[in-house]
């Protein structure tokens, strides 16, 4: 296997390139490390490779929030510098600055 890096990263706000959200990245997986089950949810002419990025978000739309799973081919920065309101994001992140949140804790 080829070694993956990933593009994006932790604190920085991006959306999906097809869906209408946006999110903060949490946490990244240098390779496919969800479900085959939820792989498998996804149709088939649109489902990634598993072999780059997946990227853990607080996702947001327009009237709800939650954490979504998005392949690194999926996703594009976010240019509006609009912060993101999920209520979680105080658990992990500090205060939007400089259009990203950074890190609340120090990462072992």
């Amino acid at each position: 296997m080829l070694p993956s890096y990933a593009k994006y990263a932790l604190g920085q706000i991006v959306r999906h390139r097809k869906h209408p959200f946006r999110g903060v990245i949490f946490d990244v997986d240098a390779i496919f490390s969800n479900t085959q089950e939820w792989y498998e949810s996804i149709p088939e002419e649109s489902r990634p490779d598993k072999d780059q990025p997946f990227y853990h978000l607080l996702a947001e739309t327009d009237n709800s929030y939650y954490v979504a799973y998005v392949s690194e081919q999926n996703l594009l920065p976010d240019h509006s510098g609009e912060p993101i309101e999920h209520p979680d994001l105080h658990d992990l992140f500090g205060d939007f600055e400089d259009g990203r949140y950074p890190l609340q804790f120090q990462l072992n």
